[in-house]
């Protein structure tokens, strides 16, 4: 097995990994099994609420979203609309059980709106970022009745999350829509020949590598990225006018040199960015290493950074806003 440049914290974790699965050789397995685990393990609500609603499509049917929010403060609060991950064909949490979004609302004292976007293969692109801006709209719209404070809204996620809310980004300012003041991309999937060429970690089966990563855009994108324009943002040749970013990228993932190429690209374009390198680590590498150092700096690094973003130049949180609307 080639030797892979580990970081000396996670080289245990790693060596007690086994050979990687392929999740996408039974997806609908794959989803089953991530809600099993996600119910044995309820997640850590205390001190966070929840509601979902339905948010009408244009034809006629629903995308699901659920608002989190910190118990504690009546608003109006800033919110971040939260992209899971999971090579945009898995991923989905449970009802009021998305931990990213539960430690967001704990981290950043906002409200986080998770959207329940519609997953390939059976909803290949457009579905899934179409989903994700209605939900944007959808919030600045709802923003009195949710308090929200509608002047101070992100978008983030993490792998496919990241992609989704890169191109949301670029689809707000095309569309002249909600004004966003960051966007969160997290280890992002958003360029389509990421995996084509040699990546760090090829060869060792126990991490994800360019197959692992190219498997997921053939159910996300058959018909190829160049097909929509907002199917991958990497493919976006104006990036002027977005919001101040987050870029996480990590040394042994294949999604590496793409991550760092878009943050490059938005720099170049006079877009404020905060660029986070994580050498010898893998993508993923904080679900198997939670409690490490590595992890935590690493998550207190873009959830410092979009606290930063909702929070800056900013008195107290202000008046209680009515109840949400039901819908």
């Amino acid at each position: 097995m080639p030797a892979v440049h580990v970081d000396p914290e996670l080289a245990p974790v790693l060596e007690r990994l086994p050979p990687l699965l392929d999740p996408y050789a039974d997806i609908e397995g794959t989803r089953t099994g991530m809600h099993t685990l996600a119910r044995h393990f309820p997640a850590d609500r205390d001190g966070v609420t929840s509601e979902r609603f339905a948010v009408p499509r244009p034809d006629g049917s629903r995308l699901a979203v659920e608002v989190y929010r910190p118990a504690d403060v009546p608003g109006p609060l800033p919110a971040v609309l939260h992209f899971h991950g999971g090579g945009y064909t898995f991923g989905q949490a449970p009802p009021g059980e998305d931990r990213t979004a539960i430690g967001l609302v704990r981290e950043v004292r906002a409200a986080v709106v998770s959207v329940e976007y519609r997953l390939a293969p059976e909803h290949p692109c457009p579905a899934a970022v179409e989903d994700c801006y209605l939900a944007l709209e959808w919030t600045a719209g709802q923003a009195a009745a949710l308090g929200v404070d509608a002047t101070r809204l992100a978008v983030g996620g993490q792998s496919a999350g990241g992609g989704l809310a890169a191109a949301v980004a670029l689809m707000a300012r095309d569309r002249g829509g909600p004004v966003l003041v960051h966007q969160s991309l997290v280890v992002p999937d958003l360029d389509d020949t990421a995996g084509t060429g040699p990546t760090p970690a090829d060869g060792d089966p126990r991490l994800p590598d360019g197959a692992f990563i190219q498997r997921g855009w053939r159910h996300y994108a058959p018909e190829g990225a160049a097909a929509y324009p907002y199917a991958a943002a990497a493919r976006a040749t104006d990036l002027r006018g977005l919001p101040a970013a987050c870029v996480v990228v990590c040394g042994l993932d294949p999604l590496r040199d793409t991550g760092l190429a878009y943050a490059r690209r938005l720099r170049d374009a006079g877009v404020r960015v905060a660029l986070h390198h994580v050498p010898g680590a893998w993508h993923g590498f904080e679900m198997f290493a939670p409690d490490s150092r590595l992890a935590r700096e690493t998550t207190a690094h873009w959830t410092g950074q979009l606290r930063t973003a909702l929070h800056a130049d900013r008195g107290p949180l202000g008046r209680t806003p009515s109840p949400p609307a039901r819908a």
